[in-house]
């Protein structure tokens, strides 16, 4: 007989529930093989399931899609705070400005370097630098820096921010939505194997094929072992045979 196998998918475990129940709904009233209080339990469950991965898909989707648009919004951003600085850099190299005033920017008078952009957090961060600094210096009275101008650095970092927000809050509802759907798959597996059990008890003086059958029909599911004999209608012919042949033989044995 092959092994079963719990369903290890949202959908697969959706699917045994409701096979186990449509299966149920089926069978005539004097073959009890399910209990009605585990298939009142499983119908119940199954809408507090469906609901739950599907909002969990819903999410999913929405925050992938959303991500999309995300990541061209922090490209933006960095594009433009990194050449801000380039533009600001190549002003004091050509003396326009003085190197003590990149101290406003956060930046090292002395290098020409570039900061690192790489992560969100770092766009954050220099990009409040650049946008305060460039305001501070205009303020003492320096001349606006262009190509880009501030303002237009400042609508894309003001874009990227509002949006990693906007980002944040679809990964923590996503989160929760997961944590929530976790605990319901462990309950799933509980009534999912409760049922399974059941069938399997209710069938179990089929022949091999014929039991295999009719578990396979309340969504039992069954995998072979390597190199294992797959059962067939002949094993169970040929087991019938053996088995009438077994009280003859017995009867030869006493005489």
């Amino acid at each position: 007989m092959p092994y079963r196998r719990l369903p290890n998918t949202d959908q697969s475990r959706l699917t045994a529930l409701q096979t186990a129940i449509q299966r149920a709904s089926e069978a005539d009233f004097t073959e009890q093989v399910i209990s009605w209080q585990n298939i009142s339990e499983a119908q119940k469950f199954l809408l507090q399931f469906e609901n739950k991965v599907s909002l969990y898909h819903e999410n999913f989707n929405t925050r992938v899609s959303a991500n999309k648009q995300y990541r061209r919004m922090v490209q933006n951003a960095r594009m433009y705070i990194s050449h801000f600085i380039q533009v600001l850099n190549m002003t004091v190299i050509r003396g326009e400005i003085k190197k003590e005033l990149k101290e406003l920017y956060g930046l090292d008078p002395d290098s020409h370097i570039l900061p690192d952009l790489s992560s969100e957090e770092d766009l954050l961060v220099w990009g409040k630098n650049i946008i305060e600094g460039e305001q501070e210096r205009i303020r003492q009275g320096g001349f606006p820096l262009y190509n880009p101008a501030i303002t237009k650095v400042r609508v894309h970092y003001d874009i990227f921010k509002e949006n990693q927000v906007n980002q944040n809050m679809h990964r923590k509802t996503e989160s929760r939505v997961y944590e929530d759907l976790e605990g319901l798959r462990k309950e799933a597996d509980r009534i999912i194997l409760n049922i399974w059990n059941q069938v399997e008890e209710y069938y179990r003086n089929l022949l091999p094929y014929a039991r295999l059958r009719a578990c396979q029909a309340y969504g039992l599911i069954y995998y072979y072992r390597t190199g294992e004999n797959r059962l067939t209608e002949e094993t169970d012919r040929r087991l019938k045979q053996a088995q009438d042949m077994q009280p003859t033989l017995q009867w030869s044995c006493s005489e």
